[in-house]
């Protein structure tokens, strides 16, 4: 691999929402966590796609991600297995 190029890891997880408006405000919560690049929740599909931050801990990041979703979304789910 060159050097200078940028590895982005993306991810798709499963969640539990129970409406648009819901996963919207989830979504904005899932970007301001540190380590995430960006992210994108769909009600429709029921998942939540998350480009991290180079060299960011997956599983870290993740975990921050959950609890800043609950803070605005108490009854949200997303499925880190």
């Amino acid at each position: 691999m060159e050097s200078g190029m940028e590895v982005k890891v993306k991810k798709t997880y499963k969640i539990e929402v129970d409406c648009a408006n819901c996963a919207l405000k989830m979504e904005e919560a899932a970007k301001k966590v540190e380590g995430v690049q960006d992210a994108v929740v769909s009600f429709m599909t029921q998942k939540m796609k998350v480009e991290f931050a180079e060299n960011a801990d997956e599983k870290a990041v993740m975990q921050s991600v959950r609890k800043a979703c609950r803070k605005v979304e108490d009854d949200c789910e997303i499925f880190l297995d």
